[in-house]
């Protein structure tokens, strides 16, 4: 304790700043004693930083690579205000005078997904607030013509806080504080908000609420599986808020493919009247899975741009075969009036087609995006060297190009990393290929669908299923009453995400479902109005008064997620504030570095040794802070671990189930003494996003149960032992 909190108060009192004060002060003050608990930061972070010296990164590592050692150069930005940008359009003239703006805009427009998709898509979602900051001023003085940045939603929301220990809309504000001329734009799933669940109506609407007060400007809303009910809600909550909405169309298929009927060129026009009928501001083509070649492009786009001469039309896609960059070119041809495209280091592959080419390639032609190209080498030089301290999400370490045959399994952008990734870590990585043509397969039984955030979920999970159970499509259909498929799958069956086009592939529907319940029509308008009042009551009474509104909402999307975030924050203090080396490796021995949790307040630190394991399970870390010896107790988990292995599954014994691959159990569904059959679920995993089952390998009764639910297992980890 240090009578800091004491001093505080009396030197922000009154009397005592107009010097009226006598030896009464004190009795007269009592409020002095009204000390403010002091947040303790610096201490946590070197509880944190001890922790990971012993214990390693406290976030799942995928790739075995170390950051980079090289820090990345900020280039240099003038001083003085950013340029004018279409921000101040919207500020100016409201969502529909910004689209009329857009529309009338010479030249092709560009949306910079390098602060989302780009990094969700090829670095497992992992850049940190701390890394994007450093860029924004460059961004904002350089790249003042950009129609928007997408910077928020999708995935980022839930993996801020559950992997990267941050809050979400700290981040919007930090990054709307630095780039006041650029529109921001988000990824909104429809009635999904950001999460992967209908929410109640209520709570979407709040959610778009809160983020626009919080700098947001253009909601990109999507649904699934295009259900046209869903994506009303969204667009509805989004534009109460204030927000532009932009409705997407998430485009499956191949329009200029005669064979390919099911998603065809009427399919989308229709869909497209249906969102210009509803009042969106700008009409979207979210290619997710880079499906969109250069004839495809000119057709669909070209119909657009004739059916609705005054609507923006914005164009998303995914390099994954290596065409983006022609497709886009064709899309602006055919008279879109934005594209996007990430900077040249984070593009290509599974990312957005790269911003320098596109900037080349219109430059001097009527496409001319107004873009300098020496200041795109600029960005790309910096984040080129910032993905680097990214080297453990980084899928180019399994992953050493794109591919073609993403036309043929139309799995998404960011899903085809983490299915790569997973393949690898289950030891599937010679199996990529029949993992790929199961998703091709699953996507088929499930009658053809739009596949994206969630959905896409569903079909990546039939397909490790499959490909797990050794299950051909046939064989599904077949045996579909008696087989136990994922969760996800029955639950998309039973409506839980809205209705497909085309309707559920029947009969395995009733099949699979036999008497369970269905849920007919919009999944939200059956769910009973979120109560933030008793939400935000529960929140004060477990962490206290100083619950934002915005926590409210993140406890909301992601109950679970938010708890841990916080019990996170109130152990290890704000890491948000470590650079992402420190973040993730820890420092060096004798290593010297400054750490600035607020503007004025900063922290010299230095590690100076790791002491040895004692008899608890602990070791001591001793750093100099500020110039004096500090020291903290660190629980070395690896040891703990010894002293308590985990044991492996032996192949060589019948009967023992060892985990697949790496992850945490969410359920066990027998216990000691249950029978079992061949092929009955165990219990499941979750990893990267996808949910692993563990079926039974044979026939028998459970002898012993290893594991229990939240442990986080290794890969042939002993989850448990049947006896014949």
């Amino acid at each position: 304790m240090t009578n800091i909190p004491f001093l505080q108060n009396v030197l922000s009192n009154n009397q005592f700043l107009h010097s009226t004060v006598d030896t009464q002060f004190i009795d007269e003050n009592p409020e002095l004693f009204n000390l403010k608990p002091t947040q303790n930061r610096a201490q946590k972070l070197l509880h944190y930083l001890g922790h990971v010296m012993v214990n390693g990164p406290t976030t799942p590592i995928p790739v075995k690579a170390k950051p980079s050692s090289t820090d990345p150069v900020i280039p240099a930005v003038t001083m003085g205000d950013p340029p004018v940008g279409f921000r101040d359009v919207l500020l100016r003239d409201g969502p529909e005078g910004f689209a009329k703006a857009v529309r009338a805009h010479q030249g092709l427009l560009l949306m910079d997904t390098t602060f989302r998709d780009a990094h969700q898509s090829l670095l497992a979602t992992r850049v940190r607030t701390h890394d994007l900051k450093k860029i924004s001023p460059f961004v904002s003085h350089n790249f003042s013509s950009l129609f928007s940045l997408e910077n928020w939603g999708g995935a980022t929301f839930d993996v801020a806080m559950r992997f990267l220990s941050e809050c979400p809309w700290k981040r919007l504000q930090e990054l709307r504080a630095l780039i006041p001329n650029v529109p921001f734009q988000m990824l909104l799933r429809g009635a999904n908000a950001v999460g992967y669940t209908n929410y109640p109506d209520n709570a979407v609407f709040k959610f778009c609420e809160v983020a626009k007060e919080n700098g947001m400007d253009i909601f990109r809303v999507f649904d699934s599986l295009n259900y046209l009910p869903n994506m009303l809600l969204g667009m509805e909550a989004a534009g109460a808020a204030g927000g532009v909405v932009e409705a997407a169309i998430s485009y499956t298929g191949d329009v200029s493919d005669p064979m390919r009927q099911k998603y065809s060129l009427d399919y989308y026009m229709n869909l497209a009247y249906e969102l210009v009928k509803a009042g969106t501001h700008i009409l979207c083509i979210k290619d997710m899975a880079g499906l969109l070649k250069p004839e495809g492009s000119k057709l669909l786009v070209g119909a657009l741009r004739d059916r609705f001469p005054d609507v923006p039309i914005h164009v998303h896609t995914h390099d994954t075969a290596g065409a983006g960059v022609a497709a886009m070119l064709a899309c602006a041809e055919a008279g879109a009036d934005v594209v996007d495209v990430a900077v040249d280091s984070m593009a290509g592959m599974t990312s957005q087609p790269s911003m320098g080419a596109i900037v080349a390639c219109t430059k001097g032609t009527k496409y001319d995006t107004g873009i300098a190209l020496e200041k795109v080498f600029d960005y790309s030089e910096y984040w080129e060297v910032t993905r680097g301290l990214y080297a453990p999400f980084d899928c180019t370490a399994t992953m050493k190009s794109g591919n073609a045959d993403v036309y043929e399994n139309e799995i998404p952008g960011g899903q085809y990393t983490n299915l790569h990734f997973q393949a690898h870590s289950m030891g599937l990585g010679n199996k990529f290929k029949e993992v790929k043509k199961a998703y091709a397969e699953a996507n088929k039984l499930l009658g053809d669908l739009i596949k994206v955030t969630p959905s896409s979920k569903i079909v990546g999970d039939l397909a490790q299923f499959m490909v797990q159970n050794n299950l051909t499509r046939a064989e599904m259909e077949e045996r579909a009453d008696e087989l136990s498929f994922p969760q996800s799958v029955v639950e998309f069956l039973q409506g839980y995400i809205g209705i497909p086009h085309g309707g559920f592939p029947e009969p395995f529907r009733s099949k699979v479902l036999k008497s369970l319940p269905r849920i007919e029509g919009r999944p939200g308008a059956s769910l009973p109005l979120m109560d933030f009042k008793t939400l935000e009551d529960g929140l004060r009474a477990a962490h206290g008064d100083e619950i934002t509104p915005e926590d409210v909402i993140s406890a909301a999307m992601y109950p679970k997620v938010f708890q841990e975030f916080k019990e996170f924050t109130a152990n290890f203090g704000p890491v948000d504030c470590l650079s992402t080396r420190l973040f993730l490796d820890g420092p060096k021995i004798a290593e010297e570095f400054e750490v600035e949790l607020e503007r004025g307040k900063t922290l010299h630190i230095k590690a100076l040794a790791l002491g040895d394991l004692n008899k608890a399970g602990q070791r001591e870390v001793f750093f100099e802070l500020n110039g004096q010896l500090r020291s903290v107790l660190v629980k070395d988990t690896v040891a703990m671990k010894e002293m308590k292995f985990h044991p492996k599954a032996q192949k060589s014994i019948k009967g023992q189930v060892g985990a697949p691959m790496p992850g945490k159990v969410l359920e066990v569904k027998v216990k000691v003494g249950s029978k079992v059959e061949k092929g009955q679920p165990l219990c499941v995993l979750s990893a990267m996003k996808m949910e692993t089952v563990v079926n039974s390998p044979m026939s028998g009764t459970v002898k012993a149960v290893h594991v229990e639910p939240d442990a986080s297992l290794e890969g042939d980890d002993l989850i448990l032992e049947i006896e014949e």
